[in-house]
C-alpha cells in the first residue's frame, strides 16, 4: 500500500469537478459534483444529531435501500438544515438536476450540502449551477482537487487523500475528499466526506468495513465538541479495478480494509488539525487499558476538553486538567496508577506517573508544546487496549469566526 497524489478521481472510473453557482458566496466555487461511470456499490454513515438536514435524509434513504448510485452533488454555503418540507423540495431538486443532465435516476444521486443552517437553498441557482458540471468535469487530479476546495467554508485548507495497493493481481485505488472546521464532533462521521474505490466488493461487506472503521477514525476527532446536523461519510465502489469481488473477510477484505482506514485516517487527522482557529494538531493515546471501549472514551474525553484545549493553546503543560478529563470521562479507573507524557518534534516531558504529579522543567515544556503536532500518551496500566483520538487547540480565533458566521 502506498499514499499517491490526489483524491476523489484517482480510481478508474471517477470524474469530478466544481462550479460557481452563487448559492450563498460571491465569486467563488461552491458546488460540487463527483460522477462514477458506472454504477458503484454505496455505503456510507450519518449523523446521530436529532436534528437531520435534508440530503442527510435524502442520501440515508438511498443508501439503506439501494445497491448502487451513480453520483454524489455537494454544496457550500448553506446547509439545508432546519428547512422543513420547502428544504425537502429543493434538495430533491437538486438531485433531479443532476439526473435530468447526466441520464441518471434522482434516486442514484446523493446530496450533501453545508453551511449555515436555517437558510433555504436557492432552487434556482442549484439547477443552473448543475448545468455547468457538463464541461466542468474531468477525471484528473485537478479536478479533484477542484471539487475538494469547492465544498469548503470556514475551512483553511483543502482535504484529500488517497492510496493505492494490489489485491487479486489487480491494483486498486481509492481517494477521499472531506470538509470540516467547525461544528465537529461526530458520533458517526465527518462533516462531509466521500471516498471512491473502483474496488470490485459487495454493499454488505462494504458497509460493514465502513461502519467499523467510522468508529475508530472520524469517531475520534472533535474541534468544538458540536455534533453537526449535516454529518455525512459516504463510500461508492465501482468495481473497475477488476478484482474478484470481495463477499466474505477474507485477505481481500483485510487488505482492503487496511487501505481504506488509512485514507479515513489521514482525511480525519486533517479536519482535526485544520478545526477553526486551531494552530496546533492534538493528539490523545490511550494505551493499557481495560478494554478498547475504555481507551476510546478517555481519550475522546481528553482532545474534547475545553480547558485542556486552551492550555495547548497556550503552550502550558497543565496535566491536572487531562487527569480531570480522564476522571470525568465515565470510564473507572484507579488514577493511582496512570502516568502522562507529552511528545512532539521537540522532545518529550513526563507530567505524572502513578497518578501523581512530576516535577518538570517549564522551559523544555514550553518548548515541546509550541510544536504544530502534540500527543499525549496516556497509560493506564489497566489491560492490554489501546485507542487514539485527535483533535486542536482552541483559540481565541474560534470565537472571532464563530461570533458572526451566520452573518
Amino acid at each position: 500500500m502506498e499514499k499517491i497524489n490526489g483524491g476523489v478521481t484517482v480510481a478508474k472510473g471517477y470524474k469530478a469537478g466544481a462550479v460557481a453557482a452563487g448559492i450563498k458566496y460571491s465569486g467563488r466555487d461552491d458546488m460540487a459534483l463527483v460522477i462514477s461511470e458506472v454504477p458503484a456499490v454505496v455505503a456510507g454513515t450519518f449523523t446521530t444529531n436529532v436534528v437531520k438536514s435534508a440530503p442527510v435524509k435524502w442520501s440515508k434513504k438511498i443508501v439503506d435501500e439501494k445497491q448502487c448510485v451513480r453520483a454524489m452533488v455537494l454544496n457550500s454555503g448553506i446547509a439545508n438544515a432546519a428547512t422543513g418540507p420547502k428544504g425537502d423540495e429543493a434538495n430533491e431538486a437538486m438531485a433531479q438536476a443532476v439526473a435530468d443532465t447526466f441520464g441518471f435516476d434522482k434516486y442514484e444521486v446523493l446530496t450533501c450540502s453545508t453551511g449555515v443552517i436555517g437558510m433555504q437553498l436557492p432552487v434556482d441557482r442549484v439547477q443552473n449551477g448543475v448545468k455547468l458540471f457538463t464541461d466542468a468535469l474531468d477525471d484528473t487530479v485537478e479536478a479533484g482537487t477542484k471539487a475538494a476546495k469547492a465544498i469548503m467554508t470556514t475551512d483553511t485548507v483543502k482535504k484529500e487523500f488517497a492510496a493505492s495497493f494490489t489485491i487479486d493481481g489487480k491494483e486498486v485505488k481509492l481517494g477521499g475528499m472531506s470538509k470540516g472546521s467547525g461544528m465537529i464532533h461526530p458520533n458517526m462521521a465527518t462533516m462531509l466526506s466521500l471516498v471512491t474505490t473502483d474496488v470490485a466488493i459487495t454493499k454488505e461487506m462494504l458497509q460493514k468495513v465502513v461502519s467499523k472503521l467510522v468508529a475508530k477514525t472520524f469517531n475520534m476527532i472533535s474541534v468544538d465538541r458540536d455534533t453537526s446536523t449535516n454529518d455525512t461519510f459516504c463510500v461508492m465502489a465501482n468495481g473497475l479495478a477488476g478484482n474478484k469481488v470481495i463477499d466474505c473477510e477474507n485477505d481481500d477484505y483485510k487488505a482492503f480494509e487496511e487501505a481504506l482506514e488509512y485514507v479515513m485516517t489521514s482525511l480525519a487527522k486533517l479536519m482535526a488539525s485544520d478545526g477553526e482557529g486551531a494552530t496546533r494538531l492534538f493528539e490523545t493515546k490511550v494505551m493499557n487499558a481495560a478494554t478498547y471501549e475504555d481507551a476510546a472514551v478517555l481519550a475522546k474525553s481528553v482532545i474534547s476538553s475545553n480547558l485542556v484545549k486552551t492550555a495547548i493553546f497556550g503552550a502550558d503543560a497543565n496535566g491536572g486538567r487531562i487527569l480531570c478529563a480522564l476522571g470525568y470521562s465515565g470510564v473507572d479507573f484507579d488514577p493511582e496508577k496512570v502516568d502522562l507524557t507529552i511528545v512532539s518534534p521537540a522532545g518529550s516531558i513526563d507530567l505524572f506517573k502513578q497518578g501523581a504529579m512530576l516535577e518538570f522543567d517549564e522551559d523544555v515544556a514550553k518548548k515541546v508544546l509550541l510544536e504544530n503536532e502534540i500527543t499525549a500518551l496516556v497509560d493506564m496500566h489497566a489491560g492490554s487496549s489501546e485507542a487514539v483520538a485527535w483533535g486542536c487547540d482552541l483559540s481565541y480565533d474560534y470565537v472571532k469566526i464563530n461570533g458572526d458566521y451566520r452573518s
